[in-house]
């Protein structure tokens, strides 16, 4: 059945989806794979919302000033500016999908976007849905593509590697297993998207819920695609810091909205470090945190809110809100114990301005690929913007070529005759534990080449074990979590071992100067 499909989206997410939709509505048969179940991923707990220009006294120059600005001089001007210029357009879009975003109040639905400021923003330019953007756009796009008659969904199936004619340098198909069954089908395609997310599952403490293992960046690498600033993983400033909710997004909205960082004492430190104080982009506001953090031997700071009316805080924070009141915390009353947290990864496979990566039929939209919009440094809510603009550029280009190219054709099964079942599943929860433990200490927010080489060393180690593993025993969904997550890794501290320099979210103490000139960081395959 699988060979209907015209196109294989790896990913359900807001790039996966809406790729999917546009298609689907240009008469094209897709098959949207999910690791879990349809609305699930990295989408559904985005808080803050989508930057776009919508009020007559923003620009679009101002955003994209805005972005070149928080990429710290890495960005790509022209993926900026064609990001940017696809922004309102994408908000309308999700509008007529039946997508509802808060309005102004007093206002009829439609009539006026409540728009939000967030860090390194100079205009509100933020349309969301509450504090819970993420889970209005995923949630409408899900039911949609569920029930178009040109879209089949293929849930909790993991996909294990991309299936490559590599005479003709083109991808046919890809390979994926069955979470229930166990089975590995070999699906077939004329194109493959991937908009399979991130990868920040690498360290220790992040935002991402657990599928974000890197897979489509790490199947695009042994596919033959190049990779680009994988050394610039974001972490989120604001973490709740809690035992019972160790990856609670605190949204920058709060901040946004006048919240405020403090020190035990009650002190607020952010204007020592930057005069845009909590508004900051996110890596100084990190940094700054990191930086109290150690030199106060303390566990946490707090993120504090209580000054304004408990109304607004509960109307605007709805979700935040009712979370930590669950826990014992009231953030119209009290501060939030807060920490930073992997969040985003700012490199990934390189694209071009369709989504075309370097084998032919082979697209990535979302946080898995490198369009050279976030630079150095993802300024706050530019990643659905992305998401939706190049899945929107992949579509096009796939509806213009798919005509073209040659149909979905039989595939040589997977063979599992040489491996056996494995009586040492340890050995996966251990290393996993380890990777993201090192990771977190060696290559987190601030670093060392003696650091870096020490987490060289290791990975190096488990890659061998793991792909011992990998090759002799019948594989699973952890385990080829955890061999994608050591290619990440690998991928990471060679790009962070290559920066002899410090930018954006890649600070070194071995390199703290800025070099001149800005140049991406490009890794080839081989």
């Amino acid at each position: 059945m699988n060979s209907e499909s015209e196109v294989l989206i790896l990913g359900s997410g807001a790039a996966g989806l809406s790729a999917a939709l546009r298609l689907a509505q240009n008469g094209h048969r897709v098959l949207v794979v999910s690791k879990g179940t349809l609305a699930s991923g990295s989408t559904l707990w985005a808080q803050g919302g989508i930057s776009a220009v919508l009020d007559e006294n923003d620009s679009l120059e101002s955003h994209v000033r805005d972005t070149l600005v928080a990429g710290a001089g890495l960005c790509d001007e022209r993926a900026v500016r064609f990001t940017v210029e696809r922004g309102p357009e994408c908000i309308r879009w999700l509008i007529e999908q039946g997508v509802v975003f808060t309005q102004e109040e007093g206002e009829e639905r439609g009539q006026r976007l409540h728009l939000t400021r967030e860090g390194g923003h100079s205009h509100r330019r933020v349309v969301h849905a509450a504090d819970a953007t993420g889970h209005a756009v995923e949630t409408t796009l899900a039911s949609l593509a569920a029930n178009h008659p040109n879209i089949r969904v293929r849930e909790q199936s993991v996909a294990v590697n991309l299936i490559v004619d590599h005479a003709q340098r083109r991808v046919i198909g890809a390979y994926l297993l069955d979470r229930n069954s166990g089975r590995i089908d070999a699906v077939p395609a004329k194109a493959v998207i991937l908009a399979t997310g991130g990868a920040n599952q690498v360290y220790l403490y992040s935002t991402n819920p657990h599928g974000a293992s890197g897979d489509g960046i790490a199947m695009a690498w042994r596919a033959g695609c190049r990779v680009a600033n994988m050394e610039f993983m974001q972490f989120h400033p604001t973490c709740l810091y809690h035992p019972q909710s160790r990856s609670f997004l605190i949204s920058e909205a709060l901040r946004g909205e006048g919240a405020v960082l403090k020190l035990p004492g009650g002190e607020r430190f952010m204007p020592r470090f930057d005069p845009r104080a909590e508004l900051a982009p996110r890596d100084i506001v990190a940094r700054a945190i990191d930086h109290e953090i150690k030199r106060l031997g303390i566990r946490h700071v707090w993120l504090d809110i209580s000054h304004k009316p408990a109304d607004f805080v509960r109307s605007h924070f709805p979700s935040i809100h009712q979370h930590c009141l669950r826990l014992g915390i009231d953030i119209t009353r009290e501060p939030i114990p807060v920490v930073p947290a992997a969040h985003y990864t700012c490199g990934g496979v390189v694209t071009d301005l369709r989504g075309r990566t370097d084998v032919t039929g082979l697209y990535a939209a979302g946080e898995v690929a490198c369009t050279g919009l976030h630079g150095a440094n993802r300024i706050a809510s530019n990643s659905l913007l992305e998401c939706l603009a190049f899945a929107e550029a992949a579509a096009a280009d796939l509806h213009a070529e798919l005509p073209h190219l040659p149909g979905p054709r039989a595939l040589e099964p997977w063979d599992a005759s040489r491996v056996s079942d494995s009586d040492e599943d340890v050995v996966i929860s251990h290393n996993w534990l380890e990777l993201r433990t090192f990771m977190w200490d060696y290559v987190g927010i601030v670093r060392t080449t003696k650091r870096l080489l020490r987490a060289q060393h290791r990975v190096d180690l488990l890659k061998r074990e793991i792909i011992e593993f990998y090759r002799h025993y019948r594989i699973s969904p952890d385990l080829v979590e955890l061999r994608n997550l050591v290619t990440v890794a690998e991928l990471i501290v060679r790009s962070a071992l290559t920066r002899r320099e410090s930018r954006g979210l890649h600070y070194t103490l071995d390199h703290p100067q800025t070099d001149p000139v800005a140049q991406p960081t490009i890794l080839t395959p081989g």
